[in-house]
């Protein structure tokens, strides 16, 4: 419908009827003041973390009650920004940064609309379990433990960890796993107080069911405070500004994120259904996001 009064308009100027190119604004505005998205596709992309499981499926559900198609793409964290980049994808709202995704971001930010923060305050680091006496991690070593348990490798924490290793000297191995495998990781030496230091990030419902906290970073190899923004491929505004505008207004809180972390991961609920809860439970903040000037009605 836009590129069709576009190209009215177009006609207009070269015709140069001040009359007819009026005429086209006002059917401009009736058009967007009309615009239904309704069974119109869009796919969202994301890395397979519990929390931007939670994120994308949030704002999944809410692009699906603006009447939008939404198919939700698991990727790999640099597949994940290609997609954007290439146009091959529309979104996603899982970007830390700017230290954990910052190889990407320098090397595709060009190429996608950076629409800002929809979490502030995050954080990566390493963690270990209170009941350890250690609060430093220029007081690890092979005594304390043989390896860090991380998640996929290629992950920006992954990248600081290696650098972490490095920096500080470490004689340590760095395990690649998976969030999963991680967490499991160290629950199991958790039930048993045993050593264990895994990768860690905030939000992340693990800090909600286990005792354990971040070592302090001296040198300052992970950022102290990173945010979590929404990228999304250029063109989107002209090709679906609903959706646009409901991923721009798109912001929560790490509770908010972590309330649907911790559904998934002690009350066995599906994430599908997790995220629907948690949208009900907070209806006047979805609406905030709703709210759109393409969508409004007369």
């Amino acid at each position: 419908m836009k590129k069709a009064l576009l190209n009215t308009k177009t006609i207009a100027a070269l015709t140069g009827s001040a009359l007819l190119l009026s005429a086209c604004g006002g059917n401009e505005e009736e058009a967007d003041a009309d615009y239904d998205p309704e069974g119109e596709e869009i796919e969202l992309t994301y890395v397979a973390w519990e929390s931007e499981l939670a994120s994308t499926n949030v704002i999944g559900q809410v692009l699906e009650e603006a009447g939008y198609e939404v198919e939700l793409t698991v990727l790999e964290q640099s597949p994940m920004w290609v997609s954007v980049a290439n146009g091959d994808a529309d979104g996603f709202v899982g970007a830390w940064l700017p230290s954990d995704m910052e190889a990407e971001y320098e090397e595709y930010g060009d190429d996608v609309v950076d629409l800002g923060a929809n979490l502030e305050g995050n954080r990566t680091g390493l963690a270990v379990p209170d009941y350890m006496d250690i609060t430093s991690i220029d007081e690890l070593d092979s005594d304390v433990v043989d390896e860090i348990i991380g998640i996929d490798a290629g992950a920006g924490i992954m990248l600081s960890t290696e650098e972490v290793v490095e920096t500080y000297d470490l004689d340590i191995d760095v395990s690649p796993s998976s969030d999963a495998a991680m967490v499991g990781a160290l629950d199991g030496a958790y039930q048993n107080e045993e050593n264990v230091v895994v990768t860690a990030w905030e939000p992340h419902w693990k800090f909600n069911a286990y005792d354990i906290r971040f070592l302090e970073d001296p040198e300052g190899v992970y950022a102290e405070s990173e945010e979590i923004r929404t990228m999304v491929r250029e063109g989107l505004e002209e090709d679906h500004p609903v959706a646009f505008e409901i991923l721009d207004n798109f912001y929560w809180e790490s509770d908010d994120m972590n309330e649907v972390m911790l559904d998934v991961a002690e009350n066995d609920v599906e994430i599908e259904d997790a995220a629907a809860d948690w949208i009900e439970e907070n209806r006047d903040m979805v609406e905030e996001w709703l709210e759109t000037e393409a969508g409004e009605e007369e």
